[in-house]
């Protein structure tokens, strides 16, 4: 089970409100209890933050904020001393615009590193296509030093690197193998399925009414990604004893098969984001932004595609919310009171005994929520302040009352409030001011109030990565759907030697019977500590192994 830390809200130790590595070391006895057998990282390099650090300035050097080297070896060693693995971010589709190689990339188109990055030549004065970022407006901005533009998928500080530069990819092996020279155990790789670009550069579909076309859907899986992550791997990847995750916009269960197959040429597994992209907004021109619930018949499909696709093939990364994306429970289940708990329980059922490797975002094992911001003001993600802008202001093509009610949907700061220790003031996150508000739940829920309560959320989880650990069927078995039009059952079953376990997820706050239940064997595991047969309450979740 791989445990995600977003370094800048999990623990602050020297009270200057923003967390740190030592904060990360504090708090490892905690993860060692809950079950965690990795730690995965977000960046922590030197950055200005425009993206909150998925803009690295120095791919070498540690963000001051968060510590130093010694800090950092001092983290690594306790990791290792803990039976734990840790994990770097990798974002090399993009530097930031400070980055040494850009700041030189933009003075002339003659110098070392003018070829590092993707320029053109204005078309008709204007863009060279009609490309939008993933953070709203054009995806290129213009240098007049260069009299070209260059590109960005993201934010204009971040300039997309040229892979089909070799001297860029052996900068970027070499600065792999610093890290992995240093002692860590592999790699997230950020939008890794974004560095090989079409050729020629076309223009994007474009939906009725929007200002830019969807670039994903001409730069995602490119023409030679396979061979750069195989070069990687050949570099790289396969001189070091370690694992590696892509994440992947846009691709399909075949791409997927291509980068993880068992031969293990590239990649270990890959973040897809089918489930997570689910109920956007059926008004295209406004993407993911939405505040309608995801459908259960969507979910069960985006999921089972991915699970029967890759059976015996290749490997699924199981997750349900990261630093992108809003809080699970809020999101996939109910975050009302009434229901939080068990909810959250019937969740990590749900996702833990797929096949594949469970990832759990920061907060998650104690049933974290939504923050339900109701402000512009209490925002802070550059992704949702572009979006507010661009929709309400520019275009006037929503109300700002519904805009906020998107964005308290789906808006990334709401995995970014400091994670909730305690019921002191600022949660046990800091003694200082916090560099973003807290969830005003936070003395509702925490982790010593969880790590009081044998029922809470943190030892349910706690038990299903012990389950997991414990059961081959869990890891090793393969999958078969249950169920797969029912409106509110989420049911399947994994089977290995002989052993067969039926998962049977109940995602409404429905008390609801089902003839295909069917108890037999062990109740291994549920949510509501004792067995109605073939009846599931509100979010009850019960797990057979026969």
């Amino acid at each position: 089970m791989v445990y995600q830390i977003y370094p800048r809200s999990f623990q602050d130790s020297n009270g200057d409100g923003v967390g740190d590595l030592n904060g990360i070391r504090q708090h490892l006895p905690y993860l060692k209890k809950l079950g965690v057998d990795v730690l995965w990282l977000n960046p922590i390099y030197v950055s200005p933050d425009k993206d909150n650090g998925y803009d690295i300035a120095d791919y070498r050097q540690i963000q001051p904020v968060y510590g130093t080297f010694a800090d950092f070896d001092h983290l690594l060693k306790e990791i290792h001393q803990n039976g734990m693995k840790l994990l770097m971010d990798l974002v090399v589709n993009h530097t930031s615009d400070q980055h040494e190689w850009f700041k030189e990339s933009k003075k002339s188109r003659n110098n070392r590193y003018a070829d590092y990055y993707i320029w053109r030549d204005p078309v008709d004065g204007h863009e060279p296509n009609n490309w939008g970022s993933y953070f709203s407006g054009s995806a290129w901005t213009y240098v007049p030093a260069r009299k070209q533009y260059y590109l960005h998928l993201f934010a204009p500080g971040q300039p997309d690197l040229n892979w089909e530069n070799p001297t860029v990819r052996k900068e970027v092996y070499s600065l792999m193998k610093f890290w992995l020279d240093r002692g860590i155990d592999g790699f997230r790789m950020d939008v890794i399925n974004l560095i090989s670009k079409p050729v020629g550069l076309p223009d994007a579909p474009q939906a009725a009414g929007a200002l830019y076309g969807d670039v994903e859907k001409v730069v995602a899986d490119g023409p030679k990604l396979n061979d750069f992550l195989q070069e990687m791997n050949q570099e790289v990847l396969s001189h070091y004893d370690i694992m590696t995750v892509g994440e992947m916009p846009g691709s399909t269960p075949q791409d997927a098969i291509n980068y993880t197959n068992l031969a293990g040429k590239e990649l270990n597994m890959v973040f897809q984001f089918d489930h997570v992209m689910l109920a956007a907004n059926p008004n295209k021109k406004f993407g993911k932004w939405n505040d309608q619930p995801v459908s259960l018949l969507d979910l069960r499909h985006a999921l089972f595609k991915w699970q029967k696709a890759l059976d015996q093939k290749g490997w699924n990364s199981l997750y349900w919310n990261n630093h992108d994306q809003p809080r699970a429970v809020s999101r996939f289940a109910n975050d009302d009171p009434r229901y939080r708990v068990v909810a959250a329980k019937m969740l990590a059922v749900t996702l833990h005994f797929l096949q594949g490797t469970p990832y759990v975002y920061e907060g998650e094992e104690i049933g974290m929520t939504n923050a339900h911001f109701t402000r512009l003001d209490q925002y802070e993600d550059l992704e949702s302040l572009n979006a507010y802008h661009q929709f309400v202001e520019q275009q006037h093509a929503i109300s700002g009352e519904k805009m906020l009610s998107y964005l308290a949907n789906m808006s990334r700061d709401n995995a970014r409030t400091p994670m909730q220790w305690d019921a002191s003031q600022n949660a046990g996150f800091t003694t200082g001011d916090p560099w973003f508000a807290l969830n005003d739940n936070y003395q509702q829920i925490n982790v010593e109030q969880a790590l009081k309560d044998k029922n809470s959320v943190f030892y349910f989880y706690q038990k299903v990565i012990q389950l997991r650990h414990q059961f081959e069927v869990i890891r090793d078995g393969n999958f078969k759907p249950l169920a797969e039009n029912d409106l509110q059952v989420f049911a399947y079953q994994r089977q290995y030697q002989g052993k067969v376990l039926q998962v049977f997820s109940n995602f409404s706050s429905l008390t609801l019977k089902r003839d295909f239940i069917k108890p037999a064997g062990q109740l291994l595991i549920d949510n509501y500590n004792n067995d109605t047969k073939q009846t599931l309450r509100p979010y009850e979740t019960k797990t057979y192994l026969i």
